[in-house]
Order: C-alpha cells, then structure tokens, then sequence
C-alpha cells in the first residue's frame, strides 16, 4: 500500500512567498530550473543559458546565489513552520527516503511534488545524496541512520548469487541482522521494504521475491521467466498447459499453451518428465527423452538390473514401466548381460 503523507501547509503557497525574495531573472531561473510554473518540465542549465545568452556554469551559479539569498532573507526565518512540518513527515520514512518515494506520498500531482522538492533543496535539515549505480536519488535527516541503512544494503546485495529468490520475510530478517544497533523505531518491516526500493541493484518479481535486479527471477523479461516462477511455486512437476494458464491468473499476462510449451523446450532451465510435464533441472532431473536417462542411469550405476532401472528411471519421469521397457530393448542402445543386468552399447 502507498503511504501517503498529509500536511497543513501549501507548498505552492509557500514557495511563492519564497521566491518573492529575489530578484526578476533570479526568480524566473529557480521556477525553470525546478518546475514550479505552469511548466512541470524542469528545464536544464544549458536550456536556460541559450534564453539569457548566458553559460551553463554562469545558470549553475545564479541558481547556488539564489538558494542561498531565499535561506538568508526575512522570508525565509518566517517560514518554518512547513520545514517543521516536512521534517516530521521523514519519520514515516524513517528519516531515509527514496525521492520518488518521497515525494509521491506527498500526491500524485507533478507540479505539488516540484513545490515540494524545492522545499527540501531549500531546507538546511534535508540532505541528499544523488543517484549512483547503487542507489536511487534519496534524501535523509539522519546522518548515522543513512549510513547504517546504506551499508545493510550493500552487505545484502554483496551476499546475493544471480540467480537467488530470496522470501520477503528472509531479506528483512537479512536486514534487521546489520541494523542491530540502531533504535528499535527503525526495525520496523514496512520500513525496511522502503528501504530496500532505495536500491537499484537489489530488487522484488511479481511475486514479492527478492535478489538482483538484473536477475532473469526478479526482472522479468518473456514468457519463460514468467513460466519459471509458475513451475518454482508450484514445487513439482506440472503440466504446460497449467502452467501457461498460472501465467495468466497471476501475472495478468496472456500466455498461449503453444507458446508456452515451446518456450519450456528451449530452455535448459526445464525438463520434460512426461507426457506435457515440466520439472526444473535444478531440482536434480535429467535431461533427455527416456532413452537419455537410461544410458544416464547405467553409466552412472554400471550395468543392473531391469527392475533397478525402471526404479531409477521412474524417479525421473512420469512415465509406464512398459516406456522403459520398450526403449529398454533396443540393441541399438542396450544390451542384457548374461547376469541379467543391462549395459550401454
């Protein structure tokens, strides 16, 4: 569910009273810069630059002087109360956030969200620190928390194979192990999934699992990614057409049982173990039609019995003793020693 935050004051309002503090062309750069006009788009220092014949650094300056005039003025000391009171608003996160996050739980309008961003840039008590190949943009009110929390999630993700699923309840628990310092207000589960949205590198499927973002188990990306989450929560083997209908019921993805079958046979993640069956290789079934795991199972074992393969072979299929049988018989693959065990040929 998203969090939603309400506040007494408006933004819009406040940032008006705000920038009256400053000059024409001063004023009119900071509402391009951070959308706060009519215009939601915010508008970059080259752009700006071209309007007033002017250099990228010489924007970059003007906008620096006129943060720190609106912070020195009158205006400004008059305003606290809505710092105040976005201050407390961090508390729902923990005084760490995700600025997407952040300031969607403020409304889904864009130009309030602006108002509101300016209103942070400004504020002496907000912090942030810029998106990197890590992280998502986030800003914080509390220096020892932002730390802990960054680094509970650099170990986690130092920690995840590429091919991981991790359960929810596991990766928070993960977390709470690295946080054990920090208060308990900070241990709470809704938190830490919050936290856990802050980066970019580990990341939550469909499902609510978690690992890599870049893995094919939580960035899905085609139909037999799709399927191999169906056939992992299912936990055993399960025919094609079941699985192409779980695509649709929980995904919401239109999944044909032709695609779906074709798919499964060219990946090597899947093995077929019947008629239509699928199974995960990971789960320790061989590949191959029947004859394959039978040449598997004698090079394996060394020459046994018919009743040792069929009772080898069954655990790897879903099929009739007389398949085994029949394939069992075929001099081309197999021979019948005369201890009556069978042999490749």
């Amino acid at each position: 569910m998203a969090t939603s935050i309400k506040i007494d004051f408006k933004p819009k309002q406040v940032t008006k009273h705000l920038l009256s503090a400053l000059p024409a062309r001063a004023r009119d750069i900071l509402v391009a810069r951070y959308g706060l006009g009519t215009q939601t788009t915010k508008v970059t220092l080259e752009a700006i630059g071209k309007k007033y014949g002017i250099t990228r650094e010489r924007v970059r300056q003007i906008e620096e002087y006129a943060l720190q005039n609106i912070r020195k003025s009158d205006v400004f000391k008059k305003e606290k109360t809505p710092f105040e009171e976005l201050a407390k608003a961090f508390k729902v996160f923990g005084g760490v956030a995700a600025e997407d996050e952040l300031l969607e739980a403020f409304g889904k309008d864009r130009s309030l969200q602006n108002h509101v961003h300016f209103l942070l840039v400004l504020g002496v008590e907000f912090k942030k620190l810029k998106e990197d190949d890590d992280f998502k943009h986030r800003w914080h009110v509390d220096e020892h928390a932002s730390k802990k929390i960054h680094d509970a999630l650099r170990a986690i993700y130092a920690k995840l194979d590429d091919e991981d699923i991790v359960a929810e309840g596991e990766i928070i628990n993960q977390f709470l192990e690295h946080v054990k310092e920090l208060s308990d207000e900070y241990k709470d589960k809704e938190l830490i999934k919050r936290w856990l949205n802050m980066s970019k590198v580990i990341g939550k499927n469909p499902l609510g699992e978690w690992g890599k973002a870049s893995s094919p188990n939580i960035k899905l990306k085609g139909m037999r990614d799709y399927a191999y989450l169906v056939i992992r929560r299912h936990g055993s083997p399960i025919h094609f057409r079941e699985v192409a209908k779980a695509i649709a019921e929980l995904f919401g993805k239109k999944a044909h049982v032709a695609t779906t079958h074709n798919e499964l046979i060219k990946d090597k993640r899947f093995v077929l173990v019947g008629r239509g069956l699928y199974a995960l290789a990971e789960w320790g079934y061989l590949a191959g039609v029947v004859k394959d795991v039978i040449k598997k199972v004698i090079s394996k074992h060394g020459p046994i019995t018919k009743e040792q393969i069929i009772d080898k072979v069954m655990k790897e299929r879903y099929v009739k003793e007389n398949t085994i049988l029949v394939n069992l018989q075929n001099p081309k693959h197999f021979k019948k020693n005369s201890d009556n065990t069978y042999s490749i040929v």
